[in-house]
């Protein structure tokens, strides 16, 4: 990203990322936060205009912190509240002391159309919607009996990921192919996810199947799995986020694959946009590349979009391996090693 060196040499303030981690996921540690702070770096920042903080969960701390980077003279806030309310209280804020805001990873629903960058989430659902499909007929499941599950209702991401899976399998339940038994409330906290599929379980012992939305969700419901006998490829299971459990879990052959999302390429989108805004100049098209619609005040946000990949044991060397997004070592250990082996993963 040199080519932002003089943007960032234009502007002044600092640039200040505010990231949602709670207590239940690691992504925003392990993967954003690192990735927006080297962005910035190779952009041209100096260290004392980048600002990475962690909420930790709380909304409260959340505002708080980013009250306090504009009045430490923050110039543009890069956001990822956890909840829409206080992202609009952030935004609202921010307007009201010239400060340009930058959605990163998940739309605030409701506030002023700031751009938005992220990666295409509905086609996200659409490659776990087709992963299940595929894994169903490479796992040789005659009929699969799922149980639905979904991120937080109050995620506008969560929605969009359930509107692509949702979509792609509809046809199946249509023509009786599939049965979708069971159709969870939706929660972002893994153990409640647990807890979700548990009941469905207990509640439908035909189930043989689930689309569960991301890695952290189906890292527990794996494990319940293993310990209730469920044999690998066998029960076809799904994920996001690549994350290094998730992996080890599509090798061993309990979660047919994971939606890869390159965090590097979000955070220097989202570092780009943010320098022309800090510079005061207007972003072009090449990197604002396509619009969302606000589901709640219908507004068009300018937006980057950008492009998720279904990984899976065939492609995981030349994707996330190659990428350096998680460790080989790490992902071989143990009991990973001997499919990491038989898949070329070196």
């Amino acid at each position: 990203m040199t080519a932002l060196k003089p943007l960032a040499a234009q502007g002044k303030g600092a640039v200040a990322a505010i990231l949602p981690d709670t207590t239940t996921s690691t992504r925003y540690v392990a993967y954003d936060a690192p990735a927006l702070k080297a962005a910035m770096t190779a952009a041209g920042l100096p260290s004392s205009e980048i600002i990475v903080q962690n909420a930790l969960g709380s909304d409260s701390t959340f505002l708080t912190d980013a009250e306090s980077d504009v009045t430490k003279g923050a110039s543009v806030l890069l956001i990822d509240p956890g909840d829409s309310g206080v992202g609009v209280q952030v935004e609202n804020y921010a307007k009201a002391h010239g400060v340009a805001v930058v959605n990163y990873d998940r739309l605030t629903v409701g506030g002023p159309p700031d751009p938005y960058v992220s990666f295409d989430n509905v086609q996200v659902g659409k490659l776990i919607g087709q992963g299940f499909v595929s894994c169903v007929s490479a796992w040789h499941v005659s009929h699969p009996n799922l149980v639905m599950m979904r991120g937080d209702p109050t995620d506008n991401n969560a929605g969009q990921f359930a509107q692509g899976y949702v979509g792609v399998l509809q046809p199946y339940f249509a023509s009786k192919k599939y049965t979708e038994v069971a159709n969870t409330a939706g929660t972002w906290t893994a153990p409640t996810a647990l807890t979700e599929f548990e009941q469905a379980y207990t509640a439908h012992p035909n189930i043989n199947s689930a689309v569960i939305p991301n890695d952290a969700n189906a890292a527990p419901i794996v494990t319940y799995l293993k310990s209730h006998g469920i044999k690998p490829n066998t029960f076809p299971t799904t994920g996001q986020d690549a994350s290094l459990t998730g992996l080890q879990n599509v090798l061993s052959g309990y979660q047919c694959g994971s939606v890869y999302k390159p965090n590097y390429k979000e955070a220097q989108a989202t570092v780009a946009l943010a320098l022309y805004l800090r510079a005061g100049k207007t972003a072009p098209a090449s990197l604002l590349n396509s619009t969302v619609t606000d589901p709640k005040n219908k507004d068009t946000v300018p937006s980057v979009l950008l492009s998720p990949t279904w990984t899976t044991v065939s492609n995981m060397a030349s994707t996330v391996i190659k990428d350096k997004y998680v460790p080989t070592k790490q992902l071989c250990a143990g009991a990973s090693g001997a499919p990491c082996k038989k898949y070329g993963i070196t």
